[in-house]
């Protein structure tokens, strides 16, 4: 879509997982166990990704507990979860095509 580039599948997760606020040790759990054990994400790529979201209005800080840091997604970052999820669709539909080249 023009004027919102895809999301990278670190921030599509990390958003997906703040669908339940969260630290970031329960969200480096909670993505893995929403891509399946498929998506291991590390504490570096994890905060990169929290930074950047936080500086685009995605995601907002709600509180700290000693080191835990808690954050929530905004409204501005469900619509561009669902506006990917929308995509990503879009283009798992388009693919099918190679099922019917396959037969």
């Amino acid at each position: 879509m023009p004027g919102h580039p895809p999301m990278t599948e670190a921030m599509f997760y990390t958003l997906l997982s703040l669908l339940k606020p969260g630290h970031g040790y329960g969200m480096m759990q909670r993505i893995k166990e929403l891509s399946g054990g498929r998506l291991e994400m590390g504490p570096g790529t994890l905060y990169g990704v929290l930074s950047r979201m936080n500086g685009e209005g995605l995601i907002v800080l709600t509180g700290e507990e000693g080191r835990r840091k808690n954050y929530a997604i905004t409204e501005a970052g469900r619509d561009a979860l669902l506006r990917e999820y929308s995509r990503l669709k879009r283009m798992v539909a388009d693919g099918s095509i190679l099922e019917d080249a396959e037969r």
